[in-house]
């Protein structure tokens, strides 16, 4: 459906064939549809989808069209909304929108549920407790299968999710874990005890979300429970809330190799001048660090000024210079945010890292001493340069591949040492060695 044919519908009044053809759409869908319509028209084509179609949308849209419903619904039907809701999404929600649609929210709320809510936003932010959800179906292991199958057909109308259930003890100590497929294909009469898998792969609430992103692609599953330090189950993380953090830690890790601050808001929602200022920041901490590359540059300028063929090779040494830090950066960051590379490849990383300078020095440099050599005919610049890029690369590689992996281990985000500050950090060395090697040739 267009959003044009949409408004035309809206114009001439034929709510039945809106609410006939939305249903005939996937929930996120109609969520796409209705964060390009105006606050007005999205509350009207809200109220035209049922109850249970209202609520699965909500999930699926912006922040702000989130806001502007529950600003424009009655109490009545927003509390309608936030009961279909899943734990986890209610969470979400109450965390995004501001103060006054929270007070709306929890005014409607039992005493049990506030208790819970508050419970899981005091869990630490980014992690297993924040992420989970309490709506899992829970067996005990002297059940049968006859039982558990009840007992599932009861509850799980309710559940994120039934596929997977957690056999869990009085005190409700994770024990072990049954699938549905082991369910249905057992003999009625086993006990779950029979059945289920005892060893159970799981996190602590506090257990930071790339570790868990981690696990979930390691072990492929699709629940995962999250237990207490006496480890007691008190919820599950499932791969739709893995896919969200991927994307997020994504999205950051993209907004520091740029050197922004990181933001999880919607480009075309953030003011200008917020953009502004969190970019700024960044911008004037490496405008100064560039302020070494310029005190090089004007404490050889006695070489320049006798030599003025020096300035022309400048900008293509650096340039080549902040490329090959920046790919060998890219290249590290990306094995660290998987865990393929850890602090103790230190040394393998220097190893490898060496080997690859060399080998493109060498190819740039030889590359570059015969073009110059041949086109310019200048036998000292070519050696000049060719040797500048040699010593150029092995450095650039060395610093991408080792700054990162510094970076991490004293536990800052490695993509703050990614494109821009490795330039400018390059970009010094490169005039150092430049320099060096020209006074050495020159003089």
């Amino acid at each position: 459906m267009e959003i044009k044919h949409l408004k035309e519908l809206i114009e001439e009044k034929k709510f039945s064939l809106i609410q006939k053809e939305l249903l005939e759409l996937r929930e996120a869908d109609i969520a796409e549809l209705l964060n390009e319509m105006e606050a007005k028209e999205v509350v009207l084509l809200f109220r035209l989808l049922p109850k249970n179609s209202a609520s699965e949308v909500f999930v699926y849209l912006d922040v702000e069209r989130q806001t502007e419903i529950s600003e424009l619904i009655s109490e009545h039907e927003l509390k309608e909304i936030i009961d279909e809701l899943c734990f986890d999404d209610k969470i979400d929600l109450i965390e995004e929108v501001p103060a006054n649609i929270v007070k709306k929210i929890l005014k409607n709320t039992t005493t049990k549920e506030r208790t819970l809510i508050n419970q899981f936003l005091n869990y630490p932010e980014d992690s297993a407790g924040s992420l989970m959800t309490i709506e899992f179906v829970d067996l005990k292991k002297e059940m049968t299968v006859e039982k558990a199958m009840e007992r599932i057909r009861r509850i799980g109308i309710n559940k994120e999710t039934i596929y997977t259930c957690y056999v869990t003890d009085t005190k409700r100590k994770l024990e072990g874990i049954v699938t549905l497929k082991e369910l249905v294909l057992s003999d009625v009469d086993k006990t779950v005890e029979e059945i289920m898998t005892a060893e159970v792969i799981s996190f602590n609430t506090h257990d930071d979300q790339e570790s868990i992103v981690r696990k979930f692609k390691k072990y492929d599953f699709l629940t995962m429970p999250v237990v207490d330090l006496e480890d007691r189950l008190v919820g599950i993380i499932t791969i739709d809330d893995v896919v969200d953090v991927i994307e997020e830690e994504t999205t950051e890790d993209f907004q520091r190799m740029a050197a922004m601050e990181p933001s999880d808001e919607e480009y075309l929602s953030i003011p200008s001048y917020l953009l502004a200022k969190r970019r700024v920041v960044w911008l004037i901490i490496l405008m100064f660090s560039a302020i070494v590359t310029e005190f090089i540059t004007k404490t050889h300028s006695s070489l320049t000024t006798e030599f003025a063929m020096l300035v022309g090779v400048m900008p293509m040494l650096m340039s080549t210079g902040g490329n090959t830090g920046s790919q060998s950066s890219t290249l590290i960051i990306r094995g660290l945010t998987l865990g393929n590379i850890k602090f103790q490849d230190f040394f393998k990383i220097i190893a490898k890292e060496f080997k690859v300078g060399i080998i493109i020095g060498i190819s740039l440099g030889t590359l570059n001493f015969l073009r110059i050599w041949l086109i310019n005919n200048n036998l000292k610049l070519a050696i000049i340069v060719g040797l500048t890029l040699v010593g150029t690369a092995l450095m650039a590689a060395l610093i991408g591949g080792i700054l990162p992996v510094i970076a991490k281990k004293i536990k800052l985000d490695p993509a703050i040492m990614a494109t821009p500050l490795i330039s400018t950090i390059t970009d010094a060395t490169t005039l150092l060695i430049f320099f060096t090697i020209s006074a050495v040739v020159l003089l």
